[in-house]
């Protein structure tokens, strides 16, 4: 993710995960405008490993749907944090938000939401 989207994961906690990210012009969409695509894969990567945190081991997550919400555009070349947080870890669903925020700025740019399916992942002793 680092080099295909310029995207770093820069903390994580219990229940919390900041993702930074800059936007470089090759992640425009046609009219020259960072892609939504961009917002949504920062959003999603933040949002997803939030959930991760709240899972007891043995148990995955995959995103089933995910919102994003642009407030304003992101300059090409600006750094910004996507934070999110998960507020329910279920055993079969999770939901977290997040919110992209300037670096330099703390406008909000982005918010967030999704709602993720909890499963069993397989274990290494029936490999």
């Amino acid at each position: 993710m680092r080099d295909t989207m310029n995207l770093r994961l820069v903390g994580v906690e219990l229940g919390r995960v900041t993702f930074a990210g800059i936007p470089e012009q090759r992640h425009a969409n046609p009219v020259g405008h960072v892609h939504g695509g961009w917002y949504g894969t920062l959003l999603d990567s933040a949002m997803g490993c939030a959930v991760q945190t709240r899972l007891p081991a043995g148990r995955g997550y995959t995103t089933l749907e995910f919102k994003v919400n642009i407030t304003r555009p992101v300059p090409v070349g600006m750094e910004v944090e996507a934070v999110a947080e998960c507020q329910h870890a279920g055993r079969s669903t999770a939901v977290a938000r997040g919110e992209v925020r300037g670096v330099g700025d703390g406008k909000l740019y982005a918010t967030g939401s999704t709602t993720c399916f909890v499963f069993e992942t397989a274990r290494s002793d029936q490999a």
